[in-house]
């Protein structure tokens, strides 16, 4: 297990990512990181504009080939190329690439989905050899199928796909929301991977959560690896995540003895 950091970010404007990427620069002083971002509702927004509806199924985006032309350039052009100045604005030696460049990202077709494909290997030398130049990958959640047709990715899938095969020890899922709800409505501190299964299963966890969950669930590979899910809008994000036991939920390979709902 390595002390490589996955990090996850939404597709919202520069201007809310400002204090996430200053501290992405400050905890890449320490240790590597990987960030990877996605971009639904700006992708909405673009498609809205162009008069095309946008359809979800299980919290995924269904996705034409009309969408995809969409996706590519809000993903890859525009949000990935403003992160990566943002980074380079304070100091990061960051790189931009998408899970298509050199064949990054392995994926299989998701059926039902149209263009939209799931993640099943990592071209991780790739990877290696910019974190060794101290420098941040910046990655859009773009990969090619099996047949070589480049689909749409779900972002959170894609970094459960990297920390798994970089075998990261943290997975840190900032998104709009402060973490898992219980059947009660409290947010749940800490979690096993069984507990979260079973409140997949039992509808507690629905819509946009669930393919969050899976993804965190799929980079749980080694004992006391972890993934976060924490609010991205709140002061010091990303740092709280790594080190405060009561900000997000976190979700572990094993749970710890007493861990329940804040």
């Amino acid at each position: 297990m390595s002390e490589i950091l996955v990090v996850k970010l939404g597709g919202t404007t520069i201007a809310d990512q400002r204090q996430v990427l200053d501290e992405v620069a400050q905890v890449g002083r320490r240790r590597p990181v990987v960030l990877v971002h996605g971009g639904g509702k700006r992708i909405t927004e673009w498609l809205e504009r162009l008069g095309v509806k946008s359809t979800f199924e299980g919290g995924l985006r269904v996705t034409n080939k009309e969408s995809l032309e969409v996706a590519a350039a809000v993903l890859r052009g525009v949000i990935n190329s403003e992160l990566v100045a943002g980074l380079r604005d304070v100091g990061v030696d960051a790189v931009g690439l998408s899970g298509v460049d050199g064949g990054l990202l392995v994926a299989e077709r998701v059926p039902g989905l149209g263009l939209v494909a799931h993640v099943v290997g990592l071209r991780r030398d790739l990877l290696d050899a910019i974190l060794v130049g101290g420098q941040v990958p910046v990655v859009a959640p773009l990969a090619r199928d099996e047949e070589g047709i480049v689909c749409n990715v779900n972002a959170d899938d894609v970094a459960a796909g990297i920390a798994n095969g970089l075998g990261a020890r943290q997975l840190v899922l900032l998104t709009d929301v402060d973490g898992v709800r219980g059947a009660d409505g409290k947010r749940i501190d800490t979690m096993s991977a069984q507990e979260a299964e079973a409140l997949i299963e039992q509808g507690v966890i629905s819509g946009g959560m669930v393919p969050k969950i899976r993804a965190a669930l799929a980079a749980l590979t080694y004992p006391g690896s972890e993934a976060i899910i924490a609010d991205s809008a709140a002061d010091h994000a990303l740092e709280r995540a790594l080190v405060d036991e009561g900000f997000g939920t976190r979700i572990r390979a094993t749970a710890p003895a007493g861990a329940g709902a804040a």
